[in-house]
């Protein structure tokens, strides 16, 4: 399966959207495109992740180098909207606690929700 993302901005907040499986194969995509927001200095993201099938520990760990990232240069990451099965794997993994989860983008971007684990 492929992967789409595709990005909007919104304020100071660009939202990432993406679908289809984040995986081994499809995840230095993903880091591609969140290496040039950075490039352009694009630090505050949300990760519309509502359509995502999918996501391995090489997917995560795109959104934990991108929240590193952001982090060091004062900006945010955020996760929306993630379906049951990926919302899962961030709670096993213990990532949940790490990376700001919320049930909808709307909620993600104004960042004043219950997280999405809560």
């Amino acid at each position: 399966m492929s992967l789409t993302v595709h990005t909007e901005q919104r304020g100071d907040v660009v939202v990432v959207s993406v679908a289809g499986e984040l995986d081994m194969a499809t995840a230095p995509q993903l880091q591609d495109q969140i290496t040039d927001l950075l490039d352009k200095g694009r630090n505050r993201l949300v990760f519309d992740l509502a359509d995502v099938s999918f996501c391995d520990s090489t997917g995560l760990s795109v959104f934990v180098r991108a929240k590193n990232s952001c982090d060091e240069s004062g900006g945010v990451v955020r996760l929306a909207a993630p379906q049951r099965g990926v919302l899962r794997i961030l709670e096993v993994s213990g990532l949940v606690e790490v990376l700001q989860t919320y049930p909808t983008v709307d909620q993600a971007v104004a960042g004043d929700s219950t997280p999405a684990s809560s």
